[in-house]
């Protein structure tokens, strides 16, 4: 081998010597940029894993406390003291009750909201006291029982019955049914003629409210009608008349309820009344200071007496807001006046296109109450009067309406609201109907009492 080889030889071993130094750098700078490249991607990706699982815990989250909120409800009896019904109630396709229509409380609604019972109305507007309208009162009240009775009995006997105590409502509701039960709102729909409350309460009528709007025979309004010669008060509270009718009603077992009467009818009533009396749909009025809201005294009474108060889910007492009040009442005036309607014969008003139209004018310029606003009257209450004398009504069809419960598919909100705010399933299932059927049983229980004294005939 020439001394030229050898350096040839050598020159390419020092080349690769060199040449593999520079590979070697080079695959140990790619591991390490390789590895801190991973070492990045890692800490992006684990960022990105954490903050996915905990959103993903929060979803979790959202969506088991909404699952809780829907078992919750689901295990209560729900149980709404006020829902009118058109004289049409049945008789027409447009208030058929098992199908989903433009009434705010029916069937297919009650479902999807898990309401499970309510009492349906017979309302009666108060008119002049004469001998014809008395008549057509009475007609118009037994038109309406008819209805509910072809609802339970004839056409929907499978998906709802009607209850004529507690007892029955909770055989009904464990048979995977809804429940009716049947309120009188005016004791007007009985005129002068006290038979007619034991009619009415052989046709189902469980409480009766002792006046609307405008005074009546029985007792003096918390709003007289001035178009019907009404002044401040006619019978300074209840009249003797009025104490012959609520005596009935304790003999029978017929709730006496003291909304819409002025405030000497109810502190008159209540303690003319021997079993405890109720508020259907009424408010509070330190929070919001209308006639037909209740005072503190009132409230605190009404409990003393065992008796509850359905708060109400009708927004012009829940909040005050008079322009939006002002234009409510301009509205129905305006329907009433081109169908032939009593301006607070809400139960009719509400279908037609008139009011709908107008309606969404006046709740994009003036905003209803809300659910808050609601819950914040119920909290109100329990604290004052105590959790075992409060109750809820919606008024739906008679002019309620708030945001989040703005038909009986929107339930659930309630429930929602009450636990949001720390209310336990105990207190929610007296709140949702276990206080007024509490009560009821009480009203019944003094009826017994009474029949066993003979202290009426």
């Amino acid at each position: 081998m020439t001394y030229e080889t050898i350096k040839k030889i050598c020159i390419l071993n020092i080349l690769s010597f060199r040449n593999g130094m520079v590979i070697r750098a080079n695959i140990r700078a790619n591991i390490r940029a390789n590895i801190r490249a991973n070492i990045r991607a890692s800490v992006r990706l684990g960022i990105i894993m954490v903050v996915s699982g905990l959103a993903a815990c929060g979803d979790q989250h959202s969506d088991g406390g909404d699952r809780h909120v829907k078992e919750v409800h689901k295990r209560i009896l729900t149980l709404d003291s006020h829902v009118d019904i058109s004289s049409d109630y049945t008789f027409d396709p447009a208030f058929d009750p098992g199908k989903l229509t433009g009434m705010k409380v029916d069937i297919p609604k009650m479902t999807a909201g898990g309401l499970d019972a309510a009492f349906f109305v017979v309302y009666v507007g108060q008119t002049a006291r004469t001998e014809e309208n008395y008549v057509t009162v009475k007609q118009d009240a037994l038109r309406k029982f008819a209805g509910i009775h072809r609802m339970t009995d004839e056409l929907y006997p499978d998906q709802i019955g009607l209850a004529y105590s507690p007892a029955e409502v909770r055989r009904i509701y464990k048979e995977g049914k809804k429940v009716a039960i049947i309120g009188i709102e005016n004791g007007y729909a009985i005129g002068r003629d006290i038979a007619l409350v034991e009619d009415y309460y052989n046709r189902g009528a469980r409480y009766m409210t002792l006046a609307h709007n405008g005074h009546n025979d029985i007792c003096d309004s918390a709003q007289p009608k001035e178009k019907l010669g009404d002044m401040p008060t006619e019978h300074g509270g209840v009249s003797e008349f009025g104490t012959q009718v609520i005596g009935e009603m304790n003999r029978l077992g017929m709730m006496v309820d003291i909304s819409h009467v002025s405030m000497d009818c109810m502190t008159q009533a209540v303690n003319i009344s021997k079993a405890p009396a109720i508020a259907s749909h009424s408010g509070v009025r330190a929070l919001v200071d209308h006639p037909r809201n209740l005072t503190d005294a009132q409230m605190t009474l009404l409990a003393q007496r065992g008796g509850v108060m359905q708060l109400v889910a009708y927004s012009g007492f829940l909040k005050i807001d008079t322009a939006r009040s002002d234009a409510i009442d301009a509205l129905a005036e305006s329907v009433a006046g081109r169908h032939g309607f009593s301006s607070d014969d809400y139960e009719n008003i509400e279908q037609t296109d008139e009011w709908q139209k107008g309606r969404q004018e006046i709740d994009e310029k003036y905003p209803l109450a809300t659910v808050k606003d609601f819950v914040d009257h119920i909290d109100y209450a329990v604290r004052l009067i105590g959790i075992d004398h409060v109750g809820i009504s919606s008024d739906f069809d008679g002019g309620g309406e708030i945001i989040g419960w703005k038909d009986a598919s929107e339930s659930l909100n309630i429930t929602r609201e009450l636990m949001a705010r720390g209310y336990s399933q105990e207190d929610i299932a007296k709140i949702w109907g276990g206080n007024l059927l509490r009560t009821w049983e009480d009203v019944n229980r003094t009826a017994a009492q009474l029949k066993a004294a003979k202290i009426y005939k």
